[in-house]
């Protein structure tokens, strides 16, 4: 049974009956544990959580490889070692940034202190000239916290979502983003309904980096190596007449706050460049951003399943990071 409702407008995330067997007890366990974790004092919190992360990653034994390829693959200058801590830091922030979550969720005010926007101005100034708006923004750990923040605000967010394979975790997630006030709208719906909301007025979200297929995208560098792109900034640009700021969340351990870093527009040349060109400097743009502070990219994904004809998938070469 499927724990959605749908409609033309948005998905509206529904609970059923079946996500109270026992085969989910240790879902709602977990869920339970990190909602009483909110009530800990940061400071106190996050090394906690840092410690338990860092274990999750020594036992997810898929995930991390598939990490440690794409680190590999994409940032082949870094030492073994050097691309073991980015991984290990990278379940820390996990961990701490799903806590962070779970706080705004619950307890909205607590965190206001600890939030802070770089350059907030290129937003600020956007929303008082009524223009549409599309956030570019890279897959990271803390990736629905902008976007619960903006919506805590007034503003109106849309954004794409992959479900969750098990479905009580996709329930309790799009519950938390729809009841910040996102709307949210499903990628096998298309991206009609999500174009729809910009055109409504809505802010989009939109996390460039996925990895589409061979069909509709473009080969183009992506750090050390290369990334099937879809070039679809410039055309969602010209039909919703939207300017596009990327920004990218970072949670440092250290301070317990949340860095939000948004970058200058992109120039409106995107309408004019070719496909290749443009998927190219989406690229750029998520290299610029993620460079600075890898451990917060979530490296687990399949970023590099499509390839060029004759080579094959990373994450299908058993001379990588072999199961022990």
């Amino acid at each position: 049974m499927e724990n959605k409702k749908q409609s033309h407008v948005q998905f509206i995330p529904v609970f059923h009956k079946s996500f109270l067997l026992p085969r989910y007890w240790g879902i709602w366990l977990g869920i339970v544990v990190l909602s009483i974790f909110t009530l800990i004092p940061v400071c106190f919190r996050d090394p906690i959580l840092g410690t338990l992360g860092r274990i999750t990653g020594r036992l997810a034994i898929g995930a991390r490889r598939r990490a440690l390829i794409n680190l590999l693959y994409c940032l082949p200058e870094k030492s073994e070692s050097e691309r073991e801590k980015i991984v290990d830091s990278m379940f820390s922030t996990m961990s701490q940034a799903m806590a962070m979550m779970a706080e705004l969720a619950l307890r909205p005010n607590a965190a206001k202190s600890r939030i802070h926007w770089h350059r907030r101005h290129i937003i600020d100034d956007l929303r008082q000239t009524g223009k549409n708006v599309i956030l570019l923004v890279p897959h990271s750990w803390a990736v629905d916290l902008p976007a619960m923040l903006l919506a805590a605000e007034g503003q109106r967010i849309a954004a794409m979502f992959h479900h969750q394979s098990n479905v009580v975790i996709d329930y309790i997630w799009n519950l938390v983003r729809c009841r910040c006030g996102a709307r949210m709208h499903a990628r096998n719906d298309g991206i009609r309904p999500f174009i729809n909301s910009i055109r409504q007025g809505y802010w989009g979200y939109y996390l460039p980096d996925q990895d589409h297929g061979e069909a509709k995208s473009e080969f183009v560098d992506f750090f050390a190596t290369y990334k099937a792109t879809l070039p679809i900034v410039g055309r969602m640009m010209k039909v919703c007449h939207a300017t596009v700021v990327p920004l990218f969340p970072v949670y440092d351990s250290k301070t317990h706050s949340l860095d939000i870093y948004l970058r200058a527009p992109l120039i409106k040349d995107f309408l004019v460049i070719d496909n290749i060109e443009q998927a190219r400097r989406l690229n750029e743009e998520v290299e610029v951003l993620v460079r600075p502070n890898p451990e917060q990219y979530t490296w687990i994904l399949k970023l590099l399943k499509t390839r060029k004809p004759g080579d094959q998938e990373p994450y299908e070469r058993p001379d990588l990071y072999p199961k022990k």
